[in-house]
């Protein structure tokens, strides 16, 4: 069961993600609020395995929050969601310890796709933000780097399916293999490059020139 907390709020968009999530098998939904002034005391409260953020809301915002909760509870995975791709805000939210980024007009399954891949201990970005990601680092951090990693056909193909923002469930099925098995290549890819996930990965190839 995977524990969910939110903060949102657009009341509409939350009473309608707050039902999907506590009707979807697997989840549970701790709680939702609209606005995240005690996202910390309520992140220690209720334990939660995955925090859903809004990037933008009143008093305290979502990048706030999510550098208070990382610093309290570093542990703690962050789903950030928005309804922007702004450049400034994507980078921010991925160097402040974001697991994923989602849009708001990603479809219900694709939340809770996003959801469970981070949950894993992945991370979810949806494809225009993926595209935005892979701009910025390309612009602003590529460097050249003498280093080698040594990655596996399979896990270079893996890396450049993360790098187009594909779900675990896309990468399994464009690679005919299991979704653990997924899981595993990420993994290895991950400590392959010193990382702890995909935005992190997606510079660090860009920077050793593996893709």
């Amino acid at each position: 069961m995977i524990r969910v907390l939110l903060f949102e709020d657009n009341a509409n968009f939350r009473e309608s993600l707050s039902l999907y999530i506590a009707a979807s098998e697997g989840m549970w939904l701790l709680g939702a609020f609209a606005d995240a002034r005690e996202s910390v005391s309520l992140v220690r409260k209720h334990k939660p395995d995955v925090v859903l953020l809004d990037i933008q809301m009143p008093y305290v915002s979502g990048i706030e929050a999510l550098k208070l909760i990382k610093k309290s509870y570093p542990e703690t995975k962050i789903l950030m969601q928005t309804i922007h791709d702004d450049d400034d805000k994507i980078f921010a939210a991925i160097c402040s310890g974001a697991s994923g980024y989602i849009l708001k007009n990603s479809k219900p399954d694709d939340y809770m796709n996003a959801i469970q891949e981070v949950h894993a201990g992945g991370s979810h970005l949806s494809p225009a933000i993926a595209a935005k990601v892979l701009k910025m680092f390309q612009s602003q951090f590529v460097k050249e780097q003498p280093n080698y990693i040594d990655l596996t056909p399979r896990e270079k193909e893996i890396l450049g399916c993360l790098i187009k923002g594909m779900s675990y469930k896309l990468i399994a099925d464009k690679c005919f293999i299991s979704i653990n098995t997924v899981c595993t290549h990420v993994k290895h890819i991950y400590e392959k490059l010193h990382v702890n996930s995909a935005p992190e990965a997606i510079l660090k190839a860009i920077e050793l020139h593996l893709i």
